[in-house]
């Protein structure tokens, strides 16, 4: 098979494997029921994707790099560093509470083995981090803000920019908020944390 033509089959699996997740939930999903959905053959499943697990961990890996690369196309685009967070908070916290991604969590939370969980933290804040840390290096140098350093600073602006929603979400405990709700909150967090980091006089 050409490599595009497998992409192309791997990219319909996945969709399958999202579809059957979300209507059996992770415990109830097997590699039969997504190959059935998939119309794949269980021995392309097993060869292409090992068992179940690494399955998901392929849409939590394809889902991580494709948030990185939005995320990263915020950055390039330049700009004052304090801009840039600003426009990067909606796009992180409104990929972070998508059905997709709370699905997917979800997955995380019911994968006994935990490998699921640690490719969620590999690809999730582990990945994202950097590029906020960039970011608020950049900040810290022009004096636009104050902060013991990067890191720890980052810290504080991924934790406030998601608060918990997303965990509020996996729990069922609200719905999906709105293009319009997530802007909003995300708007009114960042400034919370621009006053936290605020240089003194």
């Amino acid at each position: 098979m050409k490599p595009e033509n497998k992409h192309a089959r791997q990219a319909e699996i996945e969709r399958a494997a999202y579809d059957v997740l979300v209507q059996k939930g992770y415990a109830g999903t097997s590699m039969l029921a997504v190959a059935r959905a998939a119309q794949a053959s269980n021995e392309t499943m097993y060869r292409w994707y090992g068992d179940k697990t690494g399955l998901f961990a392929a849409l939590i890996v394809g889902d991580a790099a494709a948030l990185h690369d939005a995320l990263e196309d915020v950055v390039q685009t330049g700009g004052a560093p304090v801009d840039t967070l600003r426009r990067l908070a909606p796009l992180l916290l409104g990929a972070l509470v998508s059905e997709r991604a709370i699905a997917l969590s979800r997955a995380a939370a019911a994968d006994e083995t935990g490998r699921l969980g640690k490719t969620l933290a590999e690809g999730g804040r582990d990945n994202i981090a950097p590029l906020v840390a960039g970011l608020i290096a950049q900040a810290i140098e022009r004096g636009q803000i104050a902060a013991p350093s990067p890191r720890i600073a980052t810290e504080w602006f991924i934790a406030l920019v998601i608060g918990d929603a997303q965990i509020r979400r996996v729990t069922g405990a609200v719905p999906e908020p709105s293009p319009a709700h997530i802007a909003q909150l995300a708007e009114t967090r960042v400034a919370t944390f621009l006053k936290l980091v605020a240089p003194a006089g």
